[in-house]
């Protein structure tokens, strides 16, 4: 008879858990209290602090002078809280306690305080650029590579006018050379840039208004050490703030009997009647408090799910949701999430491979929850895949908004992604070498689908992330494209962000964050923050160029100048160079009789060239697109 399995005993019940602590407070000769004066600021403070969710934020943070770090000092105020570093008042957007960063934008400049000698020069109209650099020498903080990328890529047109150089020669320095207005940034090398500004201090306050990040090491700097250990030891971590050097200061809590509320003191005569009645006070809280949870859950449990809310609100009533399938049944359906099923993994999740109870094969895509937004990504994907439809698209079969996990049930494409036939050994053995006719028509079956996205669809969709991985490739060698999660509709259907214009190819526009893949993200979109349609046809020219080369489209194994395929083909281009960069492939399908060949694949890499140019504006359109990849697949293409 096998043993039987010992059930542990359910967790005690909060409210009896307090009632038994304010007993046990009663009863006892002695209470702790506190001679701290940074324990008990949670309680007395109720300004909102953002970006903090409490009142009183953590260390290093500190709203009152003696606790917490002295370069953490900040004032609580709405919407931004500020931060001073170097007599520099900065507000604080976001704050990201794992990665030790925040996120820094300056506050408005007093125009009376200008360093340039005419309060008409153009940067005292900017509000985000502060009257003097963001200096952060003696803190611990330091600017991150990404921003300092950020603001040396800006570089002014040869042609600019520079302002009057003695009346404002503010203006000039930082027109001349940005970086100036982030001096830990000097040791950063300039970016090579293609393209120019002709307005470069509007760009820096679009980028310093959008918040330029900081970083601090907490392993160099001894007062977070000092705090680890004086929070071990039940202290709140502080600093001599009357001493110039500022020393750390740990407070501890101290115990005291002479601090006894008098009625409970064990020489009280009215000891014991004071505890019966206080017994009979917390007997009935406890019964209010079992009442109210009891309430709290069964409302919790008919409580829509903030996903199915957010869905519900935005999707169009004549387009119905995709069904909806338990946690239990995808997780069955996958054997558990079992890592041998899995069948991909990307930035936003890991995908496996599922059999559903009706027989269907399907792909499960699992969202990473350290993702910071795993829920709009999958809300995202959601109302734009149940919106399109289009025979080179991936369909969404369903989809579980479970507190567990978000998860999305897609087609399964079982012949792999582009990336891997075009540049794994291993599957172009096995699945073998893709000729050059197969790589036009995949090239038009995706020009179609980005076509349909920009001009057949009101307002049209921008993918943001078209790559070789996101092309899945199915037995017959059609194609479809997936991977919806940061796909973004120009206008106002998923509520964030202003749009610019309207209208299907049209140049409508949408400022917001970069996102995309390393390699195929758009470098004006990436510099200007402005997202257009013409970002998708950068990031086909790349695909369009690993389909020549058969290369990745960033690789490190390459030599120094030839790490990003963009830069690396298109000076061959340029060169007239082409053939020693064609997939070898291709030339022994040109040598083996494919007269053709070589005029297309010249023609595609010119296209490729057009698609990839610096200036958005020198782009072709999708529908440009599609009609030369028709002319070049029928041998009619103006560059054959």
């Amino acid at each position: 008879m096998p043993p039987s399995r010992l059930t542990p005993p359910p967790p005690p019940h909060p409210a009896a858990v307090l009632l038994l602590t304010l007993l046990l407070t009663l009863s006892s000769s002695a209470v702790p209290t506190a001679s701290n004066p940074c324990s008990n600021l949670q309680s007395t403070t109720t300004t909102p602090c953002p970006p903090f969710t409490t009142s009183t934020p953590s260390f290093p943070f500190s709203t009152t002078p003696g606790c917490g770090h002295p370069s953490f000092q900040i004032q609580c105020s709405s919407p931004h809280s500020t931060l001073t570093i170097n007599n520099l008042s900065l507000s604080l957007l976001k704050h990201d306690s794992n990665s030790n960063s925040s996120l820094l934008s300056p506050l408005p400049s007093n125009t009376s305080s200008s360093p340039n000698n005419n309060r008409n020069c153009t940067s005292s109209h900017f509000l985000s650029i502060p009257n003097q650099p963001i200096n952060l020498s003696s803190s611990p903080f330091r600017v991150s590579d990404r921003s300092c990328a950020r603001v040396g890529a800006l570089r002014p047109c040869v042609s600019l006018n520079h302002p009057n150089c003695i009346h404002c020669p503010y203006d000039c320095k930082l027109i001349k050379n940005p970086l100036q207005i982030v001096p830990g940034c000097g040791s950063q090398r300039r970016l090579v840039s293609s393209g120019c500004q002709n307005d470069v201090l509007g760009y820096l306050d679009k980028i310093l208004s959008m918040g330029v990040l900081v970083e601090w090491d907490a392993s160099r700097d001894p007062y977070f050490s000092s705090c680890e250990a004086c929070q071990a030891s039940n202290g709140s971590c502080g600093y001599n703030s009357s001493d110039p050097e500022k020393p750390f200061l740990c407070f501890q809590n101290q115990l005291g009997s002479e601090n006894l509320t008098p009625w409970v003191r064990q020489d009280g005569p009215n000891r014991t009647e004071m505890l019966c009645l206080s017994f009979g006070f917390f007997c009935l809280l406890f019964i209010v408090l079992v009442i109210v949870r009891w309430r709290r859950s069964n409302s919790s449990a008919t409580k829509e799910d903030p996903a199915m809310l957010y869905l519900s609100r935005h999707h169009s009533p004549s387009t119905p949701l995709p069904p909806i399938f338990t946690y239990k049944e995808l997780e069955s359906s996958t054997n558990g999430f079992d890592p041998n099923r899995k069948i991909g993994d990307g930035g936003f999740g890991s995908v496996y491979l599922g059999n559903l109870p009706d027989g269907r094969t399907v792909a499960v895509k699992h969202l990473h929850k350290p993702h910071p937004t795993p829920a709009k990504v999958f809300c995202n994907e959601i109302l734009i895949l149940s919106s399109i439809n289009h025979p080179n698209m991936v369909k969404i079969h369903g989809f579980c908004p479970d507190p567990r996990a978000l998860l999305l049930v897609y087609d399964y494409v079982p012949n792999g992604t582009l990336a891997q036939h075009l540049h794994c050994v291993d599957y172009k053995r096995r699945r073998g070498f893709l000729s050059w006719k197969t790589r036009v028509d995949i090239a038009l079956q995706i020009a179609s689908a980005m076509e349909y996205l920009h001009f057949d669809l009101v307002p049209p969709i921008v993918h943001r992330d078209i790559t070789s991985s996101n092309i899945f490739v199915e037995k017959d060698m059609k194609v479809k494209l997936g991977d919806f999660g940061m796909s973004r509709v120009m206008g106002n259907f998923n509520g964030t962000g202003p749009a610019l214009a309207a209208g299907s190819g049209s140049g409508c526009c949408v400022w917001t964050g970069p996102q995309g893949t390393p390699g195929y993200l758009d470098p004006d979109y990436y510099k200007s923050f402005l997202l257009t349609e013409k970002s998708d046809v950068y990031s086909f020219g790349v695909v369009l160029l690993e389909l020549v080369t058969g290369m990745r489209a960033v690789d490190g194994s390459r030599e120094k100048g030839e790490v990003v395929l963009v830069d690396f083909v298109v000076e061959k281009i340029q060169m007239r160079m082409l053939e020693h960069v064609v997939d070898e492939g291709l030339v022994e399908e040109c040598g083996g009789g494919g007269g053709g060949v070589m005029g297309g694949v010249e023609a595609v890499a010119e296209l490729a060239f057009r698609c990839v140019a610096a200036d958005k504006d020198d782009r072709p359109d999708a529908r440009e697109v599609v009609g030369e990849l028709r002319r070049i697949r029928g041998g009619t293409s103006l560059f054959t």
